[in-house]
């Protein structure tokens, strides 16, 4: 007995009928982005600093992507106690830095300028960069 196979068609399309059919997009506008990176040793310094910027940028009507936590820092360090005889006996320290991340669409003249009058409290770390 001949076995028997199968074959299954396949519909083929064109290409060119495929691209064809699919309208062209416009290129989208370059976003303009201010994005705020925040650090400090802190949190609830850190979250308080973080509340006045949106507060700020919200008064003068930006959008507002975040606030964004992003991975806490831990830096251990290992210190002996004593010099000499009691070399086995250890302390650790830790500093925790804690960030956050906010991005600012479109920001006007204004919201700049409303921003860079902010006064925060010592211990906050600001980085601000424009994409």
């Amino acid at each position: 007995m001949p076995t028997e196979t199968k074959i299954k068609k396949i519909a083929k399309t064109p290409k060119a009928a495929t691209l064809k059919a699919k309208p062209r997009q416009k290129k989208e506008e370059a976003i303009a982005k201010l994005r705020i990176r925040v650090q400090a040793y802190e949190h609830k310094v850190l979250d308080n600093s973080v509340k006045q910027i949106i507060d700020t940028a919200l008064r003068y009507g930006a959008t507002i992507v975040g606030p964004v936590p992003l991975p806490t820092e831990i830096k251990k360090y290992t210190v002996n106690r004593a010099a000499f005889v009691y070399k086995n006996a250890r302390e650790q320290f830790e500093m925790r830095v804690h960030k956050r991340l906010i991005d600012i669409l479109n920001p006007a003249a204004n919201v700049i300028e409303a921003l860079t009058n902010l006064n925060l409290p010592s211990g906050v770390n600001i980085d601000v960069k424009m994409l």
